[in-house]
């Protein structure tokens, strides 16, 4: 099992910053990639920004160049840096682990989810 707990998130206007950060435990051993994934109301959770354990990132096409994803190893925390805004980037924001344990096989983690709420 891994657990997640989030942190950050708000209300801000467009243009400006903000960070999330997720903190795993448990079976941390086992966690193969760490992502944030979005939902906003009537719309279908997607994946913004995912990194896995080398450190190798991806990214949302709509968030590229505005959003960094980043992890310190030593805190099993993962973080998303979120610059320039948009309204559109107003949605519930959640913390995910892929991992792989023995007997149970892959599997997905999500934490409690974060609000964001960017003004025009």
């Amino acid at each position: 099992q891994v657990q997640l707990v989030e942190s950050g998130g708000g209300s801000v206007q467009a243009g400006g910053s903000l960070r999330l950060s997720c903190a795993a435990s448990g079976s941390i051993f086992s966690i193969l990639t760490l992502g944030w994934y979005r939902q906003a109301p009537g719309k279908q959770r997607e994946l913004v920004a995912r990194i896995a354990n080398g450190g190798s990132a991806s990214y949302a096409d709509s968030v590229k160049d505005r959003f960094t994803i980043s992890r310190d190893n030593a805190k099993n925390t993962v973080y998303l840096q979120m610059n320039s805004l948009k309204p559109e980037d107003t949605a519930v924001y959640y913390c995910n682990a892929h991992a792989f344990l023995v007997g149970v096989g892959a599997a997905d983690y999500w934490g409690q989810g974060t609000q964001v709420t960017v003004s025009s």
